[in-house]
């Protein structure tokens, strides 16, 4: 791996009787890395005062004034107590609103999130068990609303669980910016970085470099989601800020190589240095708790993880198809790596492959010290 450079990885796309190596500008589906894009947006909203990190959502979205918790998590929904805290901007892009996930949650409350159509991600146009159903709410501003309605799962504040919070950071940003939430991205990542192919709805015209989406199931690749037929050529019922993008690994290392030359790119200034510093920092409530979860012994920013310890210096997230992306401040490196199958946990490439990225470092640290010694 070169400085600053990209590693891509991943799966062939097309299916048996045509098949092509991936390159830079294949698109993947980016699911949770998207998640980082909408995070750093609404650092850019702080930085410009439009959003606080700890004011409270309900200042955009009065439906979320009062909510209530659930008694028990996996318990019914009508058994609950009040919120003893706001939801706040910090807790939507750390995963600590109280909020729940579909791919999370089990029993009623999950039921309740499917009938309200609190699907923040399309997978396929046949039905994958545990990816999904069809039924979503038909826009962001109705997401909201029906999110809005439906109990917390943990109180705000008190623990780090993985949930829909930045795709109802999204709505926030539209509200904020005064701009809807697709139309912000562009205008203020996606042009100003040349990000051409990066979108939450794949072009007629992209179909040739859109890779082929696989199950792993009795550890055979089973195709999901084919280019040609593939259900993100359909609009989307609205811009998913945690799961929705399509993009390029060339395109995904710009954003990457922007982060980590502290909001520059190409010489042109796309966010703040404070932005990308804040954004890129453990944001994490204090009394949070992350035991047991992904991100247990980590930070966690704006929509991504954060190092701490041998890992500090790292900021970044990865998707439910088996992309990553992140960058690591000591040594000046960003990296990405790219397949298309789910779960993403079938291979170890989610720890193996930062872990490998640090390894590279290191060793080049050490060797430079060597040289100038």
């Amino acid at each position: 791996m070169g400085h600053a450079g990209t590693r891509s990885g991943g799966a062939r796309r097309g299916h048996a009787r045509r098949l092509r190596a991936v390159d830079e500008n294949s698109l993947f589906r980016l699911y949770s890395m998207t998640k980082p894009i909408t995070g750093m947006a609404a650092m850019m909203l702080i930085d410009e005062g439009k959003l606080k990190l700890d004011q409270p959502i309900a200042d955009f979205l009065p439906g979320f004034a009062h909510m209530t918790v659930l008694a028990d998590p996996a318990g019914p929904v009508d058994k609950v107590v009040p919120a003893t805290a706001p939801i706040t901007v910090r807790n939507l892009l750390t995963h600590t609103a109280g909020l729940g996930y579909t791919i999370v949650q089990t029993g009623p409350i999950r039921d309740a999130y499917a009938k309200a159509g609190i699907m923040p991600f399309e997978t396929s146009r046949v039905p994958v068990p545990g990816f999904g159903e069809t039924h979503t709410a038909p826009s962001l501003a109705a997401f909201a609303d029906n999110l809005a309605q439906l109990p917390l799962v943990y109180q705000p504040g008190t623990r780090w669980s993985y949930s829909v919070g930045l795709d109802l950071m999204g709505r926030v940003i539209e509200l904020a910016s005064g701009q809807e939430f697709a139309a912000f991205l562009k205008a203020r990542f996606f042009d100003p970085l040349g990000m051409d192919s990066t979108s939450f709805q794949l072009a007629r015209a992209d179909v040739p470099r859109f890779t082929t989406n696989y199950v792993v199931a009795d550890g055979r690749l089973l195709p999901i989601d084919v280019a040609a037929n593939s259900i993100f050529l359909d609009r989307p019922a609205f811009p998913f800020g945690g799961a929705g993008l399509i993009s390029s690994p060339r395109d995904y290392d710009r954003f990457l190589a922007m982060l980590l030359n502290g909001g520059v790119f190409a010489g042109k200034r796309v966010m703040s240095q404070r932005a990308v510093d804040m954004g890129t920092s453990n944001l994490l409530p204090p009394d949070a708790s992350t035991a047991g979860t992904w991100i247990a012994g980590h930070g966690f920013g704006a929509g991504g993880r954060v190092g701490l310890g041998d890992a500090a210096g790292t900021y970044g997230w990865s998707g439910a198809a088996g992309t990553i992306g992140f960058i690591s401040k000591v040594g000046g490196v960003r990296a990405g790596f790219y397949a298309q199958f789910m779960p993403s946990t079938t291979y170890p490439f989610s720890e193996a492959f930062p872990q490998a990225v640090r390894s590279d470092v290191r060793a080049r640290i050490l060797a430079q010290h060597k040289v100038a010694a």
